[in-house]
């Protein structure tokens, strides 16, 4: 199962209520007239703090790859798709593993395995994302990329 079907199996498993004997509120799945339950961030404190992360996050991998050609990070999806801003920001902090400067948008597919295949090979950073699912979509899911940028920035985060 490929690392994306596995993650929106998990996120499906945690939105639903694992047992029968779980008692059934409005907005729950299964009750007669109610709509699939959503998680959703209510408190605005909570909110606004989920939204400073991600930006803050965003922000740091702008940061770190705002010298590197045919990168824009805007999101956590479209951003990512052709593979170059994770061989940039890998690039960033292990100039010596590969020549970011031979790399194409075009050649999608040889960049995602060149990025997975360098995070695991040089920070110990497990393979969270699938190439096939990375090469099929053009908009990937951001909660999979966000979580595996993550990985990169949690390895990465005291150095330069």
């Amino acid at each position: 199962m490929s690392p994306f079907a596995k993650f929106r199996q998990l996120d499906r498993q945690n939105s639903v209520p694992s047992s029968p004997s779980t008692p059934k509120t409005p907005g729950t799945p299964g009750t007669p007239g109610s709509k699939a339950f959503s998680f959703k961030f209510t408190d605005p404190v909570v909110q606004s703090n989920v939204v400073q992360i991600k930006e803050r996050l965003l922000a740091w991998c702008r940061a770190k790859t705002k010298e590197y050609e045919n990168i824009e990070i805007e999101n956590f999806s479209t951003s990512w798709n052709n593979g170059l801003a994770f061989c940039a920001l890998l690039h960033h902090f292990r100039p010596e593993a590969f020549d970011y400067n031979t790399l194409s948008p075009r050649n999608r597919r040889a960049n995602f395995e060149l990025a997975f295949t360098k995070a695991e090979e040089i920070a110990d950073i497990a393979p969270l994302l699938d190439v096939e699912d990375m090469v099929m979509m053009q908009k990937p899911d951001w909660k999979c990329v966000f979580t595996y940028v993550q990985s990169i920035y949690r390895r990465f985060k005291d150095e330069s």
